[in-house]
């Protein structure tokens, strides 16, 4: 394994307000990075720019929404004028909607899609040139678990997450395929403790399904692995090329279901999940 070198570089880190983006911001200030962080919680965002200028590195924070292409477009000609050039960039920004197919709205829709996936191929684009000419580039976007399987519920989350791991691995092939001096890895990580469930758009059909009256919690009550090991992870995927970076004991459980079920898996869960959201029923 060959460890990149970060110290003096720059880094792009986006969704950067807490949680994983935060715990990378972090972790690559640790290594030396320069680092350009951006969000729209401009507040939690202003707490990571302190925690990563404690390291002695330089840090800029910029207010960015990663669904407004023109931004995030003028986002990278700003961090290239005010850095120079740019190494290793994270599309990290994501939220969640969880309900059924038929009970989300449009509006949740394009707004989980606008993130999720546009911020993806929007920050991608935006700086896949600046990292080719930097000769030593390395893109990192997060998908999920979800990515590789798509349960109930989170039909819309996963759609966005399997199609950000269908770009990024095309991607990976067409760099290599070009000889650009990038690497490209998609990350997939398991149930994390931050915010994102939190800050979910949950529709009445979640409610309705969940174990408990906060589904929220019930996610919390299964996320296991800490945003900080999540970074350590991620960073030790980039320094072994991993195409696919799996993030935590259940990610690597989910990634062999597919494998060892094909389609199958589809409706073994779909039954074991009526059975669980009668149980849920009974219980309320």
């Amino acid at each position: 394994m060959t460890k990149v070198e970060y110290a003096g570089r720059t880094a792009v880190v986006t969704g950067a307000a807490s949680g994983i983006g935060r715990a990378l911001a972090v972790a690559l200030a640790a290594r030396g990075a320069n680092l350009a962080i951006s969000d729209v919680d401009t507040a939690g965002l202003a707490a990571t720019e302190r925690m990563c200028g404690e390291r002695g590195v330089e840090v800029r924070a910029y207010s960015v929404d990663v669904a407004d292409r023109g931004a995030v477009l003028a986002h990278a000609e700003q961090v290239v004028s005010d850095f120079g050039k740019v190494n290793l960039v994270v599309n990290n920004a994501g939220v969640a909607v969880a309900g059924t197919i038929a009970d989300t709205t449009f509006e949740d829709l394009d707004w989980l899609l606008g993130i999720n996936l546009g911020g993806v191929i929007n920050g991608t684009k935006a700086f896949l040139p600046h990292l080719i000419a930097s000769g030593d580039g390395h893109l990192v976007n997060l998908s999920s678990v979800f990515g590789l399987v798509a349960p109930a519920y989170n039909g819309v989350y996963a759609t966005s997450k399997f199609a950000v791991r269908a770009f990024t691995e095309a991607l990976r092939q067409e760099v290599t395929m070009a000889g650009h001096p990038v690497t490209v890895h998609a990350v997939h990580p398991g149930g994390i403790r931050t915010n994102i469930a939190r800050n979910a758009r949950i529709r009445p059909s979640a409610r309705e399904a969940a174990s408990s009256d906060d589904p929220a919690r019930d996610f919390e009550r299964v996320a296991r692995t800490s945003p900080e090991r999540a970074a350590a992870r991620i960073l030790d995927g980039v320094d072994r090329n991993q195409a696919r970076i799996l993030v935590g004991p259940d990610a690597w459980l989910i990634a062999a279901v597919p494998r060892l079920l094909g389609g199958r898996y589809v409706d073994l869960f779909g039954r074991a999940g009526r059975r669980a959201v009668g149980r849920g029923a009974r219980r309320r």
